[in-house]
């Protein structure tokens, strides 16, 4: 099992560091940090591999208060009230988020841009296929809410689009 201060070190260690996630097992236990956005998730649960079992639910805990075993909701940072006049696209299921089709690729949308309801927006990837995600509505990019890279949920806003 990982000790309190172990934790605490390696998310020091996360934070100094441009890594986005670090997974590593111990003693049975795998200790999994991702950084999401401004906020960063810990997930500590037992180890399929050891065979052996632990009681009780994985612990989730958040940057701010690591308590072992507390169960904390996801800590990731939502945008102000929309505009009532703007679309939202969403994420149609759980991956990760890419604004472009490989690292050196320019992103398929920036913000002013104009897009129309079969223009690709960005590519969600899960279980290793790449599912490109389409605008939607005709209009103008006004932001885009999540960074490369990032996982993201389902029904997640991704992008804010005013309608033409």
């Amino acid at each position: 099992m990982f000790k309190l201060d172990e934790i605490k070190e390696l998310i020091e260690l996360m934070d100094k560091t441009t890594l986005h996630e670090l997974e590593i097992e111990n003693e049975g236990a795998r200790l999994c940090i991702r950084k999401f956005g401004k906020s960063e998730g810990i997930l500590v649960q037992p180890s399929v591999l050891s065979g052996t079992s632990h009681p009780g639910v994985p612990a989730h805990v958040s940057a701010d208060s690591i308590n072992v075993g507390q169960v904390v909701e996801s800590t990731t940072q939502s945008p102000s009230v929309p505009d009532a006049n703007l679309h939202t696209i969403v994420s149609p299921m759980v991956g990760t988020f890419y604004r472009s089709s490989s690292p050196d690729a320019n992103p398929f949308v920036n913000i002013g841009d104009k897009v129309g309801d079969k223009t690709t927006v960005c590519i969600i990837e899960a279980m290793k296929l790449m599912n490109e995600l389409e605008a939607e509505v005709k209009g103008t990019i006004i932001d885009v809410l999540v960074e490369n890279g990032q996982l993201v949920e389902y029904g997640q806003p991704l992008f804010l689009v005013k309608p033409e």
